[in-house]
């Protein structure tokens, strides 16, 4: 994942993270770079300092959690859980090329659920395709009570 600093004509500045520098390039030739400000796609890179890793450890990453001690929250969460896989298809470890597929309309338009990695999930969103985390995906492996 590349960071730029980056700012528009009117001189807004922002950061824009990009799987490479080529994907930068290409992002802005197909005008999909824009100011958040202004919504200017006359962006340019700034300079930046280069981020050199000596060997520590990153903090990962923190995502919103829950820790439901009422029993209506339970039962939503479990009902939420029930529709989900009552009404997707379990494509398992093939997620990432089954909803290209579907996306680009090579398969039949509908519901799934899979497993992708968060670095997958990002690669289908730079695409355009919309996909949705599931915090309790355990929920969907068993069925639910």
């Amino acid at each position: 994942m590349k960071v730029f600093n980056l700012s528009c004509e009117n001189e807004h500045s922002f950061e824009g993270w990009f799987a490479s520098a080529e994907d930068f390039d290409r992002q802005q030739e197909s005008n999909l770079v824009e100011c958040p400000v202004c919504g200017s796609h006359s962006v340019r890179k700034l300079l930046s300092a280069p981020r050199i890793n000596r060997g520590v450890e990153a903090p990962q990453a923190k995502h919103e959690v829950t820790m439901p001690n009422d029993a209506a929250m339970q039962s939503l969460m479990l009902q939420m859980a029930q529709h989900i896989r009552a009404n997707t298809e379990d494509v398992g470890e093939h997620f990432p090329e089954e909803a290209r597929r579907i996306h680009y309309d090579e398969a039949p338009k509908r519901s799934i659920r899979g497993l992708a990695s968060r670095d997958q999930a990002a690669e289908l969103a730079e695409e355009g395709i919309d996909v949705l985390p599931v915090p309790f995906g355990n929920l969907l492996k068993n069925p639910v009570q």
